[in-house]
């Protein structure tokens, strides 16, 4: 627990010294107000050097790392067990043991996939539809998604939809934009296509011919998809249609046959479409194409979900795409991979263990009271804003009040006694047999009212998040340690590391997205038309801030696709900063006399924020987050949301002049 001063005490402050802060890695040659965070990070930065196997690597890597090494222990111990055939230590530690035989898998080649591949080219034209079928039942998702969520209106019940998707670069910019580095990228993937269809068995003519044939599609589905930016309009998602009005919206498609054989689901009364242009132009290649075009595509999307669970000839190939895309130099360790796929695979049974060992009631009886310091503070934020109005404030604080909190791990864990894993199948067809069951289990829920007990990330994820749709702020065990949160850390450290968390996941209820929902989670426009327009004005300042830096040269950071996270990371530092000062002086401690090894409590809580996005990070990888990232860069994260709040320049004394300051009148402060 955090030392507890009282105001008699107040004269011990001095005595606190730093846990989760290395004072040794400020860079006094840069001043704070000059660059804050390379002041925090540049000898982080000097003292971690990328190795070849990071695009990037920062402080959620450490962390990870020491997650990594504590599921594998975890992983190992089960396997020493010997454990007996059916129980869940058995089927966790074969599927590791699986993962890391590339001997076996070597041997095997591509044998694994050999006869649905031959399914595929066999099918004959009056049969082209049941192999539609059977490739969305089993494999990928062909030309468009579909499948039960959340009604985003009524958030207690599921509802059905039907969206865009088919497209392996998954951006449509990687295949409409001809500028240099779209180029690259579309390059490496037509070569990655090649070389897997190679390792597939087919002749370089014919591993050519699909890869033609593949882009030939995804560069269509491309050109009707939504931007990055469209992407975030959540209302505009929300087109529901009768059940007959699909059908005669997409009549290439026999939807009958496709809810009933790919689900297990009698045709719903409606579906809710995310995208109709898209949807629309998945009907009407699958209406145009031919047979051989069709074949082609599928053959792709099948060999590209095996890919990972095949030979090390399929690894590499995966790997050579990667680097382009994303500059890392060298493929993970084995037993990292496979530990990722243990966890894809059975992620809760090892969260259970994970949890029993390393994340003590203390430290989740610490988080709940800091939440609830934190939910007081957003609360006045809420109550003192000067461009909201009072009926939308009492609903803000209806919503924040019903925030449903997450602590830990879940309340009841996932069962897997159904899920079947034999050693004397390959490793491919028992991790299909994983895809199966976790989709059984997403089906399974239709027509059942929706279990808000579910969490949507395993304790020994490193992450956070919240879910707009059941109202909840979710923080798994493995993000409960230093930097973020150390029981013996300063309250300072604590509440500028975990603290800001907190508060950024709590800032997402009132993001540009999470504030179509109500206390509720349902999609409710609770706002008057004159609050909407004011909150839209401040937005579009923050938009442009971001917008305004260079990330790499001619390369701008993208302010409307990462301006949900923008929000929450300066919600988050303003409540969190709220939360600290009320939470002192409950202790009795004057914060103008404390001292935490000579910086001010207050200096501490910013150092070890920026101190919490220190990474390196190379080139290739700047481009593709700041394409396909609705996160920030972590130094943009640090320096443009510092920039825009005063008790920041107070405590590092940033005046005029300095490049860290900005004017008041150029300054967002949206909560």
């Amino acid at each position: 627990m955090a030392i507890t001063l009282n105001a008699s005490a107040a004269s011990t402050a001095a005595e606190e010294h730093l846990k989760s802060l290395n004072p040794a890695y400020f860079d006094k040659n840069v001043p704070a107000g000059q660059d804050f965070y390379m002041h925090v990070n540049k000898g982080w930065q000097e003292a971690h050097p990328l190795t070849p196997e990071f695009a990037r690597y920062g402080q959620f890597n450490i962390l990870n790392d020491s997650s990594e090494a504590r599921v594998k222990g975890i992983v190992l111990n089960l396997g020493a067990t010997n454990p007996a055939p059916g129980t869940v230590a058995f089927k966790v530690s074969t599927i590791y043991n699986q993962a890391m035989d590339s001997a076996r898998r070597n041997a095997e080649g591509a044998k694994p996939i050999l006869m649905d591949l031959k399914k595929i080219e066999d099918t004959p034209h009056e049969k082209m539809e049941d192999l539609f079928i059977w490739m969305h039942g089993n494999y990928a998702s062909p030309f468009f998604s579909a499948g039960p969520q959340e009604d985003l209106a009524n958030s207690s019940v599921y509802a059905m939809y039907v969206g865009g998707g088919g497209m392996g670069l998954g951006d449509r910019d990687y295949y409409l934009k001809d500028d240099k580095r779209n180029k690259e990228v579309r390059e490496a993937y037509q070569a990655l296509i090649v070389n897997q269809m190679r390792n597939a068995g087919y002749s370089k003519k014919d591993a050519n011919r699909i890869m033609k044939n593949v882009m030939k599609i995804e560069t269509a589905l491309a050109d009707s998809a939504w931007t990055r930016e469209e992407s975030r309009n959540i209302p505009a998602m929300y087109n529901p249609r009768s059940f007959a009005q699909l059908k005669e919206m997409y009549p290439a498609i026999n939807w009958d046959r496709f809810f009933i054989e790919t689900m297990g689901i009698k045709s719903p009364e409606s579906v809710i479409v995310t995208e109709i242009k898209t949807v629309k132009q998945a009907n009407d290649l699958m209406a145009s194409l031919t047979d051989r075009e069709i074949k082609d595509y599928y053959l792709w999307k099948y060999v590209s979900q095996a890919a990972s669970m095949l030979s090390d000839d399929f690894a590499n190939a995966s790997f050579e795409f990667n680097k382009v895309v994303s500059g890392v130099q060298e493929q993970r360790p084995r037993w990292k991979r496979a530990l990722g796929a243990t966890e894809a695979a059975m992620g809760e049974a090892v969260g259970q263990l994970y949890v029993e060992k390393y994340f003590p009631q203390s430290s989740k009886d610490y988080m709940i009271n800091l939440v609830e310091n934190l939910r007081t503070a957003l609360g006045k934020h809420i109550i003192n804003l000067t461009w909201m109005s009072d009926d939308t404030k009492l609903n803000a604080i209806k919503k924040l009040n019903a925030f449903t909190v997450k602590i830990g791990y879940p309340d009841k864990w996932k069962d897997y006694t159904t899920l079947e894993i034999d050693p004397k199948l390959s490793y491919y067809e028992n991790m299909h047999n994983v895809s199966m069951w976790h989709q059984k289990e997403t089906y399974d829920k239709w027509g059942k009212p929706v279990d808000r007990s579910e969490w949507g990330m395993t304790p020994q994820t490193v992450n956070a998040y919240y879910n707009p749709l059941a109202n909840e702020i979710v923080f798994p065990a493995a993000i409960l340690q230093a930097p973020f949160f150390d029981p013996e850390a300063s309250d300072a450290e604590n509440y500028g590391g975990i603290g800001v968390v907190i508060g950024h996941e709590m800032t997402h209820g009132f993001d540009d997205q999470g504030r179509n929902f109500d206390a509720e989670g349902n999609m409710v426009n609770w706002w008057t038309p004159q609050d909407s327009e004011a909150f839209a004005a401040l937005t579009k300042g923050l938009v442009d801030q971001f917008n305004a830096v260079e990330v790499l040269p001619g390369v701008n950071a993208n302010g409307e696709y990462t301006l949900g996270e923008n929000i929450a990371d300066q919600g988050g530092l303003r409540v969190a900063m709220t939360a600290f000062l009320d939470s002192q002086k409950k202790k009795g401690v004057d914060i103008s006399k404390a001292k935490i090894d000579g910086y001010d409590p207050l200096q501490i809580f910013y150092l070890n924020y920026a101190n919490l996005w220190a990474q390196n990070i190379r080139p290739e990888e700047i481009r593709s987050l700041t394409t396909g990232d609705v996160h920030s860069l972590g130094k943009n994260r640090v320096n443009v949301t510092l920039r825009n709040l005063a008790p920041f320049f107070e405590a590092f004394n940033i005046k005029s002049g300095d490049a860290m300051y900005r004017p008041e009148a150029e300054r967002v402060i949206i909560w």
